[in-house]
């Protein structure tokens, strides 16, 4: 009776943890007067309008469930050793960037060293023992990062924004935040100073770095109570010898990627998320394609793309876990790319900015 307890106890828990970064709800919600689109009376909500995604339904969460318990075996080459992503990452001078799993990258450009959307811990969950798991080691692991200098963060889903992450980076004081609308509090109350919150379209520099705020199409929440109260954003990351366009989580606009491109003309490189995006009538609103990825990456016209948000947590969505990147390559080389400018690098690999 005891297990079986645990087990359903688990269950909820799960099931809680996948509605926060998982569901789609409304978009339709009352605009604030003399306010910006996106922003409602409640919270925010995604501009241009996007319809409602399907609901998921209890047969998705209980694949979802499954899934964070039966995780899929790791081809080799898939995961660096610690020892060798530390060997590479401290032996690359100037301008480089390290995978360190889902969204989670080192870049390091002008003397400074930025990680974006923290996800350092097993469990994608609101507890630290059940939900959408991590099924990879870390290549670098929390204890053994660089110091960092600036935090981005995408939005506030548990596998972008983690809590124990956030908690553990050291040296709170001396790190720049800069996150979308309502997340400030998060970082001040686990002990950080120097937290800016960005609008679309506003910017904050640290150092010889212009970080601006961008439109994305997604949502927001970490438990059922708090749907879209904190905004979501992409972000252009701009420094003397480096452009580049970090986007955490996004579905497919026809209007919002183009116009990013014509603001800045072109991009260095474009991280974009490649995975987790079946089935279709349910995340086609939150998740792009590996081929929508590559949409984009032409649209923002950026010359190399670095693929993200894949080969990491089990039990996100329902396609295969290692054709997410094969279709990437496809797409891209379609797409007008060279294989050389299409990234799919490893988890703990780290790779110079030419």
């Amino acid at each position: 009776m005891k297990h079986i307890k645990k087990i359903i106890a688990i269950m909820l828990l799960f099931l809680i943890a996948s509605f926060a970064y998982a569901t789609i709800s409304s978009q339709d919600k009352t605009i604030m007067e003399n306010s910006p689109k996106h922003h409602t009376t409640d919270g925010f909500q995604n501009h241009p309008f996007v319809e409602t995604a399907s609901s998921k339904g209890v047969l998705f969460y209980l694949r979802r469930f499954w899934g964070s318990i039966f995780t899929p075996d790791i081809p080799d080459g898939h995961v660096l050793s610690k020892s060798e992503s530390i060997h590479l990452l401290n032996s690359i001078e100037g301008d480089s960037i390290t995978w360190l799993g889902h969204a989670s990258f080192l870049i390091k450009v002008s003397g400074k060293t930025i990680l974006t959307d923290p996800f350092l811990t097993e469990f994608a969950s609101p507890v630290s023992w059940a939900g959408p798991r991590r099924f990879v080691d870390f290549g670098i692991s929390l204890d053994k990062l660089p110091a960092i200098d600036i935090v981005i963060v995408s939005h506030n889903h548990y596998d972008h924004l983690d809590d124990e992450t956030v908690n553990r980076l050291k040296n709170k004081n001396k790190i720049h935040v800069l996150v979308p609308l309502g997340l400030k509090d998060f970082f001040i109350k686990r002990g950080y100073v120097n937290v800016t919150e960005l609008d679309w379209g506003e910017s904050a520099s640290v150092g010889e770095i212009e970080l601006t705020s961008l439109p994305a199409v997604h949502d927001s929440a970490r438990s059922i109570d708090d749907r879209d109260h904190t905004l979501w954003s992409s972000w252009a990351i701009i420094s003397p010898k480096n452009k580049i366009l970090f986007v955490g989580d996004t579905g497919y606009s026809d209007t919002i990627f183009s116009k990013i491109g014509k603001q800045y003309d072109s991009f260095d490189y474009a991280i974009l998320p490649i995975g987790a995006y079946e089935p279709r009538e349910l995340m086609w609103m939150s998740h792009i394609t590996p081929k929508e990825a590559v949409t984009i990456g032409n649209e923002v016209n950026a010359k190399r793309l670095i693929a993200s948000h894949w080969g990491t947590i089990s039990s996100l969505s329902d396609e295969p876990t290692w054709e997410p990147p094969k279709r990437f390559k496809k797409a891209g080389v379609n797409g007008g790319f060279s294989e050389k400018s299409l990234w799919i690098m490893k988890i703990g690999e780290t790779r110079p900015l030419l």
